[in-house]
């Protein structure tokens, strides 16, 4: 089974599983809307919730079922790894990914991404430059970019836990 299939089968048990758990919708103020007319900080903040962005690079989002304040969003998955034959990678801070470029550096970035698994960068790839522009001008408006997160374990190092086991080991 290729990595990305894992990806999505994975996805699709944890939002089952979620589901199964008796997971709350979100109240209606939460709930994103899609339109035209939206300013690029407000098209910016809804592409970053129906990308699911927070979901692995928000720290505690997930478990704390989208419950963390918005100052908090994007500073980086935390101590969590996903490990895997690839290695282990930790969710970015995003917001110091993206100080360290220009808007235009960023679209680029981003239309030419290839990374290492859980991310789905076959996804970001596929979005206009105009969602990546109002992503970034979002994310450059959330305010201090906090710490990094851990950096990349290679496939021969043990990580240091918590961190995912991706795919599980066989039994």
């Amino acid at each position: 089974m290729s990595i990305k299939r894992m990806f999505i089968v994975a996805t699709i048990v944890l939002a089952a599983t979620a589901n199964a758990a008796g997971a709350a919708e979100l109240p209606a103020a939460k709930v994103p809307r899609a339109s035209a007319s939206l300013n690029a900080q407000d098209r910016g903040r809804y592409m970053v919730i129906v990308g699911g962005c927070n979901d692995c690079h928000t720290a505690g989002f997930a478990a704390r079922g989208g419950d963390v304040p918005e100052r908090e969003w994007l500073k980086g998955g935390g101590n969590l790894g996903f490990s895997g034959p690839w290695g282990t990678t930790y969710a970015s801070n995003l917001r110091l990914v993206l100080a360290k470029m220009t808007e235009a550096q960023w679209v680029r970035y981003a239309k030419d991404l290839k990374t290492r698994p859980p991310m789905p960068w076959f996804n970001l790839n596929q979005w206009t430059d105009a969602d990546l522009r109002a992503f970034y001008k979002y994310v450059r408006g959330l305010g201090p970019p906090g710490e990094p997160v851990p950096a990349f374990v290679p496939p021969e190092t043990k990580p240091t836990p918590p961190y995912i086991e991706w795919p599980a080991p066989p039994k």
